[in-house]
């Protein structure tokens, strides 16, 4: 072998072993990290359950007869319970197609659904100072103590200003919440 060809063996030799150590540290530190992740999507849903039906102390899973990927059942909604144990409502997670992507937000709505308790975007993907805005309290609190008949946006007769130039995205937000609250309403009475 000549020299120059022993030069590139070393090179690919130590190229080889630092991507072995990098790939090593990366699943070493993917476990405890997914973990973290974990716990931190389980504190932000708690959160954003007792924000969509601040009257609640509890929260009971309504399970449904499908299974997420670990083989449990999938929680269909949640039964806003008061201190003693009555329903003062439902809170819900759904998904619903925006401009950009999906989604994804939390809802409550009082026990006898006349009224939309609140709303929480838990995450999207809309665009940033645009449809974006469907995070600020501005649009949120159009939602609070919102009767159900007017959920709807403003120009289709309902309470909910839609935000300038995001349309789409605002729209995205009341269908996510009317279509939940239909199913929740018909599973329930």
């Amino acid at each position: 072998m000549t020299e120059s060809r022993k030069d590139i063996a070393v090179i690919i030799g130590k190229l080889v072993l630092v991507s072995l150590v990098a790939a090593l540290l990366l699943g070493l530190a993917y476990v405890p990290t997914q973990e973290q992740l974990e716990k931190n999507e389980i504190a932000a849903k708690k959160e954003a359950l007792s924000q969509v039906v601040p009257s609640a102390s509890d929260f009971e899973p309504v399970y449904g007869n499908e299974v997420n990927e670990d083989g449990d059942r999938k929680i269909l909604y949640y039964k806003a319970l008061d201190s003693s144990g009555n329903v003062v409502g439902y809170a819900f997670f759904t998904t619903q197609s925006g401009a950009q992507d999906v989604i994804q937000l939390a809802g409550g709505v009082d026990a006898s659904f006349n009224k939309v308790t609140g709303m929480e975007v838990m995450k999207h993907s809309e665009t940033p100072g645009l449809g974006s805005k469907i995070t600020e309290e501005d649009f949120k609190g159009q939602f609070r103590q919102l009767p159900i008949g007017d959920l709807q946006i403003s120009s289709a007769g309902g309470s909910i200003d839609a935000i300038t130039g995001a349309t789409i995205s605002s729209q995205a937000v009341v269908d996510g919440l009317n279509a939940k609250i239909d199913e929740i309403e018909e599973q329930e009475t």
